[in-house]
C-alpha cells in the first residue's frame, strides 16, 4: 500500500525521518535529512520539531544535527520485555544466585527509572525494599548506573534534564551530576557498577548492563547486605556475574 493511501501520512514521513537518522553513521543535519528522505526542508523541520518535543529525536549540542531521542529507550525496553527477557535470562541468573548465595535482580528502563521485572531470592535473604514491579532511580541503583553508563554524553544530559536535581535516597547517594558522571566513567572502565548504600541503607549491589549491537536490553545486579560483602567475595561475585552476562548476551 502506498503512503498516500494511509491515514495520517505525516506519521509515515516521521518514520522515514527516524529510519534515516537510525541508518546514518553520523548525526545528520536538516539538509541531509531533507535530501535523504526527499522532503522539503520546511516539512522535515516541522516534523523534526514535533519529534523533538515528543522525545523521539533530539538535537545535538551544537544544535545543527539530529539523533534518536531518549524516549525510544522506553519503547525499546517494552519491546525487550515483550519477547520476555526474563525467560532468556532465567538459567544464567538462577545459576548466579546459586553461585553467590545472594539475591539477583533483573531490571529494564521504564519512564527514566529502573523497573524490576524479575528477582531470584537468596536462601539467606534479608528484608529488602525491592519487589517485582517496583521502581528505583537510575542514578542511585547499581542496575540504573550500569545502564546510564551505556549512554553517550547527549543522552546522559537529556536524562539529567528530565529528572532534575538528584535527591538523596540512601546514605551515600551521589547527588552531584559531575561526580556521578565520574562514577559512570569508572563503570565503563571496569564493566560493572557499585551501589554502596546509595539506594538503601546497609545494602550493597553490583550491577551489569545487558547491551548488544547498540541495543540496551536491561541490567541485572547482585544484592547483598553490606556486612556480608568482602573484597574476596566481591571478586568472586564479579567473575561469576561476568560469565552470566556473557552467557545471556549470546542469546540476545
Amino acid at each position: 500500500m502506498s503512503a498516500d493511501k494511509l491515514y495520517g501520512t505525516v506519521l509515515v514521513r516521521a518514520k522515514e525521518i527516524m529510519d534515516f537518522i537510525a541508518q546514518t553513521d553520523s548525526n545528520p543535519t536538516l539538509k541531509e535529512i531533507s535530501d535523504g528522505t526527499n522532503m522539503t526542508s520546511s516539512t522535515a523541520s516541522k516534523i523534526l520539531t514535533t519529534l523533538d518535543v515528543l522525545g523521539l529525536v533530539s538535537r545535538t549540542e551544537d544544535d545543527k544535527s539530529y539523533k534518536l531521542g531518549m524516549e525510544l529507550f522506553r519503547y525499546g525496553q517494552r519491546v525487550a520485555a515483550s519477547f520476555d527477557i526474563r525467560a532468556m535470562t532465567k538459567v544464567p541468573l538462577s545459576k548466579l544466585r546459586d553461585e553467590t548465595s545472594e539475591t539477583i535482580n533483573l531490571g529494564v528502563i521504564a519512564n527514566h527509572r529502573v523497573s524490576l521485572i524479575e528477582k531470584y531470592e537468596s536462601t539467606q535473604s534479608v528484608n529488602l525494599k525491592s519487589q517485582i514491579g517496583g521502581q528505583m532511580n537510575l542514578y542511585s541503583s547499581s542496575m540504573g548506573k550500569a545502564m546510564l553508563a551505556t549512554l553517550d554524553e547527549q543522552e546522559l544530559n537529556d536524562y539529567f534534564a528530565h529528572v532534575g536535581p538528584l535527591k538523596q535516597v540512601g546514605p551515600n547517594t551521589i547527588t552531584d551530576q559531575e561526580k556521578l558522571k565520574e562514577d559512570l566513567g569508572l563503570v565503563r572502565e571496569r564493566g560493572y557498577s557499585i551501589d554502596n548504600e546509595e539506594n538503601e541503607p546497609d545494602v550493597y549491589c553490583i550491577g551489569f548492563s545487558l547491551k548488544k549491537n547498540n541495543r540496551l536490553y536491561g541490567a541485572f545486579s547482585i544484592t547483598t547486605p553490606k556486612y556480608r560483602m568482602s573484597i574476596d567475595r566481591q571478586g568472586s561475585f564479579i567473575n561469576f556475574a561476568k560469565r552470566a552476562q556473557k552467557d545471556i548476551l549470546k542469546f540476545l
